[in-house]
């Protein structure tokens, strides 16, 4: 996602917040998660959904499965919990509450990574997907979406080759570690779907990496939908 997509996509999501001010006023606490998520999550949908839904990406995932309304934000409150537990007890992974769900991104630079034209799991990774996979099984009502990328260095083919090893390498590991495969969907870009300037060294480190969408699956959804009619 470009630097100009990012200011598109925050201007947008002001505006919706702003009409959104009078019904948050006088709500509660889900009740405003529930009123802010879907007047943004629309907005998020229609510009992002249209541009990387279709590709599969984690973040489309997300995007794809909003429930909306009051049972929307239960789950968003959920899904608070869990984004917190990442992020605390793995430091280096960059953790984002996206609508109803939550996208996680592990570079170079972080939690989980690969040597240079590696695609097996090394030491540190594996400690850290241990304490992702302890996590996922506290929350058992998420699916997980696993996507493998790389930059923009070398052949386009070799690129999409490696980074569906990648991908497929970390959920091997979380099937491994006691993760139900039903709740993982991998999916490989390559190089086509960078987040940051492959021209730049730091960019390219970036863009190197592995990204999860958690998302609720139909259990959670259900369950919150029949909490908010109690």
């Amino acid at each position: 996602m470009n630097t100009n997509f990012k200011k598109i996509i925050v201007a947008m999501i002001a505006v919706a917040l702003l009409t959104s001010c009078d019904a948050v006023q006088n709500a509660n606490n889900t009740q405003k998660g529930a009123v802010i998520g879907t007047a943004a999550g629309a907005v998020l949908g229609g510009i992002i959904g249209n541009n990387v839904k279709g590709k599969n990406s984690a973040l489309g995932a997300v995007l794809g499965g909003v429930v909306g309304g009051v049972a929307g934000g239960v789950i968003g409150k959920q899904m608070d919990k869990q984004a917190q537990k990442i992020e605390s007890e793995i430091p280096g992974a960059e953790v984002t509450r996206v609508g109803e769900g939550i996208d996680v991104v592990f570079d170079e630079n972080s939690g989980v990574y690969f040597d240079t034209n590696k695609s097996n799991i090394n030491a540190k990774s594996k400690a850290n997907l241990n304490k992702l996979a302890g996590i996922f099984k506290e929350y058992p009502d998420t699916n997980i979406i696993v996507e493998g990328h790389t930059d923009s260095t070398g052949d386009d083919t070799y690129n999409m080759t490696l980074s569906q090893k990648r991908a497929n390498a970390v959920t091997e590991y979380l099937v491994s570690q006691g993760i139900s495969k039903s709740r993982l969907t991998t999916y490989a870009h390559g190089e086509t779907l960078p987040k940051y300037d492959n021209a730049t060294p730091e960019g390219r480190a970036k863009n190197r990496r592995v990204e999860l969408g958690i998302v609720a699956n139909e259990k959670m959804k259900k369950d919150a939908q029949e909490q908010v009619k109690q």
